[in-house]
């Protein structure tokens, strides 16, 4: 399942259309935005009813409940303060819906995938508390404060490992379905502004170590990647067209899970468990 902050409601459709056809993991990785709905998903039964509800999540939320403007923060982070918004807002969002307390009690595997701040490693978080976990993964730099785990401080894992097929071969995934939240798809005009830039040049960065990682495991595993729609036009930070965005993350992945477009898989002679990958790119 992977991520992009608002676009992280494609990942509802695409469940939707997975669940409905039987296809349930049995291992979930997760990164940023794909954590959050990672972690709904790995507390209930997958099932249709279950993807439906996470896109009735998806359609309510709005900006004020994720990236609330504080104008005092935001001076304060100018400032000096490294992070311009609190996370209030979104662990409340998150810590509503959350259904078990610690990593490990998860009814479904589940890994989330952060990046330690000082050393800027990877860190697969599979122990330890839900919530904070679920944070430090979505702990987007600058955005929102660094996370405190153990002796260190945890950022965003989309800084160094967006779409984290690697940890899935690691933990022994052999049949992988990817979930990404975008594609690099080509824009009707240049970016208007500095972070639509910034924001078009870390979606670029994004899905070429995805499609690096894709050519670096097919033989590792089966790789199966659902295209998403091309989000041209809508910002990460935009959560008005959640609704467009299910619908349209269903219809394609209906399209190649009924066989009418092809997934880009590597055959492997054995399937021992499923796994989602959830990443993103905010």
């Amino acid at each position: 399942m992977s991520g992009g902050a608002s676009l992280g409601s494609i990942q509802a459709g695409m469940l939707q259309a997975l669940f409905e056809r039987g296809i349930a993991p049995d291992v979930i990785v997760g990164t940023s935005v794909g954590a959050i709905n990672g972690a709904y998903v790995a507390s209930r039964p997958p099932t249709r009813e279950t993807a439906d509800a996470l896109a009735d999540v998806w359609r309510g939320v709005r900006r004020a409940e994720v990236f609330p403007f504080n104008p005092v923060t935001a001076v304060l982070g100018v400032a000096g303060r490294n992070y311009v918004v609190r996370s209030a807002a979104l662990r409340r969002l998150v810590s509503d819906r959350l259904q078990f307390e610690r990593l490990e009690d998860s009814p479904i595997e589940l890994h989330l995938i952060a990046v330690d701040l000082f050393t800027g490693r990877e860190r697969r978080l599979s122990t330890g508390p839900a919530l904070d976990a679920i944070l430090a993964s979505t702990a987007i730099p600058g955005v929102f404060p660094p996370v405190d785990w153990d002796d260190t401080e945890l950022i965003d894992g989309g800084v160094a490992n967006n779409t984290p097929v690697s940890h899935a071969v690691d933990l022994g995934c052999d049949r992988i379905y990817v979930l990404p939240t975008g594609t690099s798809c080509p824009l009707p005009s240049e970016p208007h502004g500095a972070l639509a830039m910034a924001v078009h040049a870390m979606s670029l960065l994004v899905h070429q170590r995805l499609a690096t990682d894709i050519r670096r495991f097919r033989e590792a595993a089966e790789l199966m990647v659902l295209p998403a729609p091309c989000p041209a036009g809508i910002q990460p930070t935009d959560f008005s067209h959640a609704g467009e965005l299910i619908a349209r993350g269903y219809e394609r992945a209906c399209e190649v899970l009924d066989g009418s477009e092809s997934l880009r898989p590597v055959q492997t002679a054995r399937t021992v468990g499923r796994c989602l990958l959830a990443s993103d790119h905010a």
